[in-house]
């Protein structure tokens, strides 16, 4: 490990605030580094305090899962009412994501900044292979959703239309008979032979989806609430635990079979509406409802461009044991007599959001958070460099299970290209 002193200076201004900030910056673009260079961060220090402070920056690195891996430090000494810069300048280490905590303790004053890196991330490949059988277990599941008979209904909602848009209830039937509802909102256009462009959102973790609305006169919105969900628990109405763990011993009847199945029956109802374009369908969700995105993108051609904003479940045998979703899952084998992990990794490859990622043949956006805890970035890039076709990742160094105003402004920019809406 190596400090390099930048500079130390003295603030000449008055300061009215008596603290010292303590500010770290990675020096690579995105926190993303390349295998054999140095890790290396810039730190700022500004002592505001009418005092000098001795002490020390730290740094700790661990794994994704928390194991240690190294750590060390440097002494410091701050002038009063001054400010230090340092180049940290850390070992290079092999292919894959770190967290760091970078820490200063000096005399009148202690703070942790928690960031994460990257190493050749374009490297990073699952340990984990996708069973021989999940291709023919996906044709036989859509099968059996292709013989039930869909009853479509499109409700209009006259009193709730509004951005000159009409609103409709969407029901349907999907696999098991089990009804899932939508909703869908159409511009009011003089065109009366115009097709619109539909995005279909998608749902994350138990969230009730409300109509979408907006001023776009080119893109009908349609928002589905997949059973257990929303507008959609006539069958399924678990709480917020029990949700992920619904029928989770056997892969037949896991619920999230059923909910990729909604996704699908969703676009079959698009085709099937004048009004809307079956050739310009744009799919996107965040969390679950990237992970809905993705599995139903490689499941269904009919899909031409994906957006997925920390989709989960990807590499599920390597998320960590004590965070969602693994440790409400872990707690729930618990419950279950003669249930063990290995039945339920069983069963979980099957959704395992990297293993639909080769057949994903739409163009693909997809975004992550460095800090994120639930769809940690070494499990987005075991499911995004499974992706052959063409694709695009934004990563946020400083987000966690969220992205930024910048991805949405991206997402609706590359749609509108992409389909020639000028």
């Amino acid at each position: 490990m190596l400090f390099l002193l930048l500079g130390s200076t003295i603030v000449q201004a008055a300061n009215t605030a008596d603290e010292v900030t303590f500010t770290a910056t990675s020096v690579s673009k995105g926190a993303i580094f390349k295998s054999g260079e140095p890790v290396e961060y810039n730190i700022s220090i500004i002592n505001s305090l009418p005092t000098k402070e001795d002490g020390k920056v730290t740094y700790r690195i661990t794994d994704l899962h928390g194991n240690f891996l190294s750590e060390d430090s440097v002494k410091i000494k701050l002038d009063a009412n001054g400010n230090k810069q340092l180049l940290l300048s850390m070992p290079a280490r092999k292919v894959g994501f770190y967290k760091i905590n970078l820490m200063i303790n000096v005399s009148d004053y202690d703070d942790t900044i928690r960031r994460a890196f990257g190493v050749d991330p374009d490297k990073i490949r699952s340990a984990y292979g996708k069973p021989a059988d999940f291709d023919q277990f996906w044709k036989e599941t859509k099968a059996e959703l292709a013989a039930v008979k869909p009853n479509f209904k499109m409700t209009e909602m006259p009193d709730s239309g509004k951005d000159n848009r009409k609103l409709y209830l969407v029901e349907m039937q999907s696999l098991g008979n089990i009804t899932v509802r939508a909703w869908l909102t159409i511009p009011i256009s003089p065109n009366k032979n115009k097709k619109f462009t539909v995005l279909l959102g998608l749902p994350g973790y138990q969230v009730n989806l409300k109509p979408g609305f907006g001023d776009d006169e080119d893109v009908a919105v349609m928002y589905l609430n997949v059973r257990g969900q929303g507008n959609s628990r006539d069958v399924i109405h678990t709480d917020r635990a029990g949700y992920i763990t619904y029928n989770i011993d056997d892969k037949n009847k896991y619920v999230m079979r059923g909910v990729i199945m909604d996704c699908i029956r969703a676009i079959d109802f698009i085709c099937t509406v004048p009004q809307l374009d079956k050739d310009k369908i744009i799919i996107t969700g965040g969390s679950m409802g990237g992970f809905l995105a993705a599995a139903t993108a490689g499941l269904d051609d009919r899909v031409k461009l994906f957006s997925a904003q920390n989709p989960i479940f990807s590499d599920i045998r390597n998320l960590p044991a004590n965070e969602w979703p693994m440790n409400d899952i872990i707690r729930y084998s618990k419950t279950r007599p003669g249930l063990t992990m290995d039945k339920i990794y069983g069963n979980l490859d099957y959704f395992d959001t990297k293993n639909f990622a080769p057949t994903i043949n739409s163009d693909i956006l997809v975004g992550i958070g460095l800090l994120d805890h639930l769809a940690p970035p070494e499990n987005e890039y075991a499911f995004y460099n499974n992706i052959r076709k063409n694709k695009k990742i934004m990563v946020f160094e400083n987000l966690g299970h969220e992205v930024s105003p910048e991805y949405v402004l991206y997402q609706g920019r590359w749609m509108r290209d992409s389909f020639g809406l000028f």
